[in-house]
């Protein structure tokens, strides 16, 4: 028989461990299980190992705190930096801005003084265009813009691109303004510069079109000066009267430089001064019967010393003889009044116009008058018509230029109409 307290599987039991207290007469004693004990010692190693853990805990944690405040002040730092950079590179595209803003305001209200400066200039070009135009006969009109193009300055003159200047608005900042706050500063740079090479074109388009005008002006003065010339050239080498004061140049006095703003009145003024002479020279030729009176038809007795067509002798011919058929119009050569119509011997049926300033001119051996005297009568006017009257062997127009009662060569005088037709 097996003794108590042991097992045949585990073995034999081991015993609890038994704690006696003797105080005088009292003993006491306590059991101590071996959980209790293993339950024991590990409370006080949890309580060992946790005061090591606070202990060490409070000596780290000044370093910990001093590590992370030193951290957070310099992501502060950074983040501080970085603020102030920002700040400046707004405070730099603000400045710019504003700067793009101020030059652009003034480009554009330069372009538009100049437009506005051009839109006066073709007010004032109209007239004495129109005026050139039917003086010198060349096309004027493509000197200024048309009045429709005013809003636009349009290079069609000298073949530039078309802008609109009114849509560039001086108080418009918004492209400047885009620019200024691209995230790329390049991209704003290259807006930039196509604004510029915009405003460059935009002027040049315009000083083309001043450039043109001024050239056109002066192409229109030099031609008129040119017809006035060649009219008055004409007459003197004709030995007919021209105005004794034109075209003069007795001038003098000290150089000056013309101020470009200027250079456009001066231009104008000449201009008109140089239709003023050609019109001037004009009126003084159209006073001259210098028109052909029989155009196309040939002379059949010139002006001097011929053979009498009746009497066979030397005699004088005061005129020109123009082959024409019975009852063809018979023309005043120039402007002027009638003074005799009628019978008037050997010119048979003949009428007299006096031209102004001793000019006068006779139409002879007319078939039919059509004229009283006193009458005006404009260059080209119909007088009569053609015949064989009077001392005559045949249907002509005898034709005579008088100068103070004197007969002169009309010769001279269709030979300087023929050189000035084109002119007047």
């Amino acid at each position: 028989m097996k003794q108590t307290g042991q097992s045949a599987v585990f073995g034999r039991r081991k015993e609890p461990h038994t704690v006696i207290i003797a105080r005088g007469n009292q003993i006491r004693h306590f059991t101590i299980r071996p959980w209790l004990a293993a339950f024991i010692g590990s409370a006080l190693a949890a309580i060992a190992i946790g005061y090591l853990l606070a202990t060490s805990y409070l000596v780290l944690r000044d370093d910990l705190i001093g590590a992370t405040t030193a951290r957070q002040a310099r992501m502060q730092q950074a983040y501080e930096d970085r603020i102030s950079a920002l700040r400046a590179q707004v405070d730099r595209i603000t400045s710019r801005q504003l700067l793009d803003q101020q030059l652009m305001e003034t480009k554009v209200s330069e372009l538009l003084a100049r437009q506005t400066q051009l839109s006066e200039r073709h007010g004032r070009l109209g007239p004495i265009l129109e005026r050139a135009e039917n003086e010198v006969g060349d096309a004027a009109g493509a000197v200024a813009p048309k009045p429709g193009e005013h809003a636009e300055v349009t290079g069609s003159l000298s073949q530039a691109p078309t802008y609109s200047v009114a849509s560039l608005s001086a108080g418009d900042t918004r492209p400047f303004s885009l620019w200024s706050t691209r995230s790329d500063p390049l991209e704003g740079e290259t807006a930039a510069d196509r604004a510029d090479k915009l405003f460059v074109s935009i002027n040049a388009s315009l000083k083309a079109i001043e450039s043109q005008q001024l050239s056109r002006i002066t192409t229109l003065a030099d031609n008129a000066y040119k017809n006035a010339d060649a009219i008055a050239q004409a007459l003197e080498a004709a030995g007919l009267p021209v105005d004794s004061e034109f075209d003069k140049s007795d001038v003098g006095g000290p150089l000056v430089p013309l101020d470009p703003s200027m250079a456009f009145d001066s231009k104008v003024k000449e201009l008109d001064e140089a239709l003023d002479a050609l019109d001037q020279v004009k009126k003084e030729a159209r006073k001259l019967p210098l028109a052909n009176p029989a155009p196309g038809h040939t002379v059949t007795s010139p002006f001097g010393v011929r053979t009498d067509p009746i009497l066979g002798s030397a005699a004088l011919h005061t005129g020109m003889d123009f082959r024409a058929p019975i009852g063809m119009p018979a023309k005043v050569t120039a402007a002027g009044i009638v003074t005799r119509a009628g019978w008037a011997g050997g010119y048979g049926r003949m009428v007299e116009v006096d031209h102004g300033n001793g000019f006068a001119t006779r139409y002879g051996h007319l078939s039919e008058i059509d004229v009283t005297v006193g009458q005006k009568l404009a260059a080209g006017d119909v007088i009569g018509k053609t015949g064989s009257s009077g001392r005559s062997t045949g249907p002509h127009l005898h034709y005579e230029v008088r100068h103070n009662g004197e007969a002169i060569d009309p010769l001279r005088f269709l030979t300087v109409g023929k050189k000035v037709a084109q002119y007047l």
